[in-house]
């Protein structure tokens, strides 16, 4: 869908250039055809087998993206209840939300439940106390499934893994069939599945198969002391290439799952990244072309307050130039933000020059939505290309919008 013609860079049937003229830098630029792809590709692995695809609305949830996605049939993994109030604006299909996450306030438990989710995945014996007392008081029912933490590395960057015993997510399996024993004896409360997650960005289908050997184990044992369950949540985490090697196929690791995981249980998976992730660039104009006797800077319009995976993550984005004819230059493409951290490449080659247009590829998932105000930067706009045509799918945050909420004193 990212593609050129006659050396000049397009998304789709439009060139890049057009669309930087039309809405301006920095600009998150999404491809329609893109994330249709990807999820089509999900859904067409399992088949007749019956599952559940869960978008993780955490990597990108603007109403766009959602839009197009439950248009498919998507359901959605939230963390928040701001992310399930996004769900609602872009009218998914509540009934299917999954909400996760380690730090569920009774707000938004009993938000969840006014919207009647689908399930809850429960994360400590405190918090699951704590929807039954929602529930009770809510007069309903709360679906939950237990998420368990089967203590295997997912082999990626510590940040993002979430399976193993020393992070904060999960319940240990030393201690899941007594809290399972103990979420049947409870009101307000059915127990639907089991869920873990064991990390983001993973590059081998081997960790997520182990983790699912783990689970189906717990799901003997419960089933050994009369608790059923009806769906496995195997979580989300499959990577992109970001230039690099390639991850599993789509087709391969959903094939793996369902290897793992017999019928009759219905699999529920939460995919992000794999969805979004290579659905969008990020467009920036340098500024101009610094050179030092070390080395030379292509200083840009974006930085780290739009893409901090650089910074944080240590993450390599490949960086396409607007256009390839041209002489090529060895630089860092950085930003004006006032940190070393601030850089989006480091020793590229690339053609570029003041003025020039450089896309920073793979930029669909945690981009615009870790984005930030540092430095009083307003964020950028968001376009979705769908084939000839673009859409503003985020309007360009103005300077005074940054400091509409805040007085002065009196």
């Amino acid at each position: 869908m990212f593609h050129y013609e006659d050396d000049r860079l397009f998304v789709e049937g439009v060139p890049v250039a057009a669309i930087a003229e039309a809405y301006g830098t920095p600009l998150f630029v999404y491809s329609r055809a893109k994330i249709e792809s990807n999820y089509r590709e999900y859904a067409a692995g399992f088949g007749r087998r019956a599952h559940e695809i869960c978008y993780a609305v955490k990597a990108n949830g603007n109403l766009a993206i959602l839009d197009v996605l439950a248009r498919l049939g998507s359901a959605f993994d939230i963390v928040s209840g701001g992310e399930l109030e996004r769900v609602r604006a872009a009218g998914g299909e509540l009934t299917t939300v999954t909400f996760a996450g380690v730090g569920k306030s009774r707000a938004e438990i009993d938000l969840a439940l006014a919207a009647g989710i689908g399930c809850f995945n429960i994360e400590s014996a405190f918090e699951l106390d704590l929807v039954s007392a929602a529930a009770v008081a809510g007069g309903c029912e709360a679906p939950v499934a237990l998420r368990v933490n089967p203590d295997v590395d997912a082999n990626t960057h510590p940040y993002i893994s979430t399976g193993m015993s020393e992070n904060k997510f999960g319940i240990p399996m030393t201690e899941a069939v007594a809290l399972y024993r103990h979420a049947a004896t409870l009101p307000g409360v059915r127990i639907t599945g089991v869920a873990c997650h064991i990390g983001s960005q993973l590059t081998s289908i081997a960790p997520i198969v182990d983790a699912a050997g783990r689970v189906i184990a717990l799901v003997e044992q419960l089933a050994a002391d009369g608790i059923d369950v009806e769906h496995i949540d195997i979580g989300g985490g499959l990577g992109i290439a970001y230039g690099t090697t390639p991850p599993p196929r789509i087709a391969d690791y959903v094939a793996a799952i369902c290897r793992a995981i017999p019928e009759p249980y219905r699999i529920i998976i939460e995919p992000g990244r794999s969805i979004v992730g290579d659905a969008g660039v990020l467009l920036t104009r340098v500024q101009q072309v610094k050179t030092t006797p070390a080395k030379s800077f292509a200083i840009c319009d974006a930085a780290m307050t739009e893409l901090i995976r650089p910074a944080l993550y240590q993450a390599v984005h490949p960086i396409l130039p607007e256009r390839r004819d041209g002489v090529v230059r060895r630089v860092d493409v950085v930003g004006p933000v006032c940190e070393t951290a601030d850089f989006l490449g480091r020793d590229r080659d690339l053609v570029v020059d003041s003025g020039s247009l450089l896309a920073v590829a793979d930029c669909g998932a945690y981009a615009a939505a870790m984005a930030s105000n540092y430095n009083a930067r307003p964020r950028p706009a968001e376009v979705i290309v769908d084939g000839l045509d673009v859409h503003v799918c985020r309007e360009r945050e103005s300077v005074s919008a940054l400091f509409a909420g805040e007085h002065r004193l009196p």
